[in-house]
């Protein structure tokens, strides 16, 4: 018999809440419609390529006082991408929903993220099976994967997988790229009359697939939580030792909204964040410029330690660094396959690049240390873009930062100490045990994913809002896919994709730093959340985000 920690056993126990709507079961709901919807942008290209699945409207539900019967329906779940606090909360909502609505319904689940439903690789759940995964962290249920849904062959080998099982819904739990991919196989299932209905449902921990029906992101809550304990904890240290600079870098490539709620959390000396260093085109050495300032001014307060956040993402969007990466990304497709490139040494390989590169971006690369020469040169990710994760740019800023000090300790113009430690705080908190808010919503989300389901639609995206008040408040729907797409480049082509949700620079979370930034700066003023609670006060361990509390809060002062 498999052994369990205390907390482990306590875990499965917890009985997640659902919105008031949804507490009577899919068969007592009623759909209510909202207006017909269109893309964020490029309309006419999205509704050429969606042209059976655009334009739908928003839906909500309501619980009825009528009850309904359920067809018998079986279902495909898929896990896609990274894994994210609470997806099997998600996977436990849509079994139970199903099984609540017909005991005849079966749940299968495709193992290894999308390549299970092409390969024909599956499980059927059970409840012992379900029951043992209940509140837990990690994908390690059925597993996940990052296989692409986009190609014809893709699609009919789905479909014979489908029709083997008599599967008639696919719900695929997946950030902006899977959702996409969801978009494109309901897409075409409805193309070919296949009777197969597709449903996504939001995860990212790094916050950045939402809008106003999707408030935030499954995992953003737990992911947060967690990185801010591990902050806090440093900062603790930081303050007792009082000789370490330490610069942590923290998950999130393509937006910073883990860095800025991880911050808000802690209240660190320096945040960095993404968006505004490309909205002021602050080059590498004036992000240098800004940080020493702030490092010599606590010396000369007697402060040489602090603590620094940076974005994992950051140097894609100091406007130098880039350009640079952009025109590597191009190059790098032919080198990759030329033998001559692969075989060459690390010395030889700067140069080869560098003589490809245009003149400006050659002169980037070439000032860059060895190491982040070298790790921009690795593998590509699934787009053919830089792994941004694998960039050092906390050892980057180090380096140049202590070069900068040196440079002025010589010139009589710092004679304080500078000594740093550098983090990398990302799988740390991916597969945590979910916190109540995630538990909650993810089972919120997987129940209400079967009930657009039980409704016959496709290419929606589960919609569960009002997420700042009770669970028993909060509103279930769902999205149509389509409604967050654009037009962007990947791999050279322009093609459908939801787009992602930036930090807004004129929003209310970002300007709670901005009005702390230079207090945090020089005054300690360290918070430390400690560790995600489950037990206890409410006020405790129901309380969600500092993002989303003042996002809704600012939406309710609009109304």
């Amino acid at each position: 018999m498999k052994k369990l920690s205390p907390l482990q056993i306590e875990r499965l126990q917890y009985q997640p809440k659902l919105p008031s709507s949804l507490q009577n079961g899919v068969n007592s709901l009623e759909l209510v419609e909202g207006s017909a919807t269109q893309s964020v942008r490029d309309q006419e290209q999205i509704q050429a390529l969606f042209e059976n699945t655009y334009g739908k409207p928003t839906v909500t539900f309501n619980s009825s006082s009528s009850s309904n019967s359920s067809e018998v329906r079986n279902v495909g779940v898929i896990l896609s991408g990274g894994q994210a606090p609470g997806g099997h909360n998600v996977i436990a909502g849509l079994y139970d929903a199903l099984k609540n609505a017909n005991s005849s319904n079966k749940l299968y689940g495709f193992l290894g993220g999308p390549s299970g439903i092409i390969e024909g690789k599956y499980v059927e759940f059970t409840d012992e099976f379900i029951n043992d995964y209940r509140n837990t962290g990690g994908f390690d249920i059925i597993g996940s994967g990052r296989t692409k849904l986009e190609t014809e062959e893709q699609f009919k080998s789905s479909l014979e997988v489908c029709k083997k099982l008599n599967i008639s819904a696919v719900v695929i739990i997946g950030g902006d790229d899977s959702n996409t991919n969801a978009a494109l196989l309901a897409e075409w299932f409805v193309k070919n009359n296949t009777g197969i209905q597709v449903i996504g449902c939001p995860k990212t921990i790094d916050g950045d697939l939402k809008n106003e029906q999707i408030e935030i992101s499954f995992g953003f809550d737990t992911a947060t939580k967690t990185y801010a304990e591990l902050i806090g904890n440093i900062q603790r240290d930081a303050n007792s030792a009082k000789k370490y600079w330490h610069f942590i870098k923290i998950m999130g490539r393509s937006a910073s909204h883990v860095a800025l709620e991880a911050a808000l959390q802690t209240q660190p000396n320096v945040t960095l964040i993404s968006e505004e260093v490309e909205a002021k085109k602050m080059s590498l050495s004036s992000i240098i410029d800004y940080m020493v300032d702030i490092i010599v001014r606590r010396s000369n307060s007697g402060k040489n330690f602090g603590i620094a956040v940076i974005p994992e993402g950051l140097i894609e969007f100091i406007p130098e660094m880039g350009s640079m990466i952009s025109n590597l990304n191009d190059i790098m497709a032919s080198l990759e396959s030329d033998s001559s490139f692969t075989s060459a040494s690390a010395s030889e390989k700067f140069s080869i690049v560098e003589s490809k590169l245009s003149s400006e971006n050659a002169k980037v690369y070439a000032s860059l240390p060895a190491l982040i020469k070298t790790q921009l040169l690795a593998d590509r990710d699934p787009h053919g873009n830089v792994q941004v994760s694998k960039i050092e740019t906390e050892k980057l800023l180090i380096e140049m930062i202590s070069s900068r000090l040196d440079e002025m300790k010589s010139a009589g113009q710092f004679s304080g100490k500078f000594s740093a430690q550098s983090h990398f705080f990302g799988y740390e908190g991916r597969c945590a045990f979910p916190s109540n808010f995630d538990a909650d919503y993810c089972y919120s989300l997987g129940f209400n994913a079967f009930a657009l389901i039980n409704f016959g639609l496709t290419g929606y995206l589960s919609s569960v809002r009002n997420l700042t008040q009770p669970a028993d408040q909060w509103i279930a729907g769902g999205v149509p896919l389509t409604m967050m797409m654009n037009m962007e480049k990947r791999h050279g082509e322009m093609k459908p994709v939801i787009q992602k949700a930036l930090v807004r620079l004129d929003g209310p979370v970002f300007k709670q730093l901005q009005d702390n930034r230079e207090d945090w700066a020089m005054n300690d003023r360290y918070l430390f959340p400690g560790a995600v609670q489950y037990f206890g006060p409410s006020s405790v361990c129901d309380i969600t985000t500092v993002t989303l509390q003042l996002e809704r809060s600012k939406e309710l002062a609009s109304v």
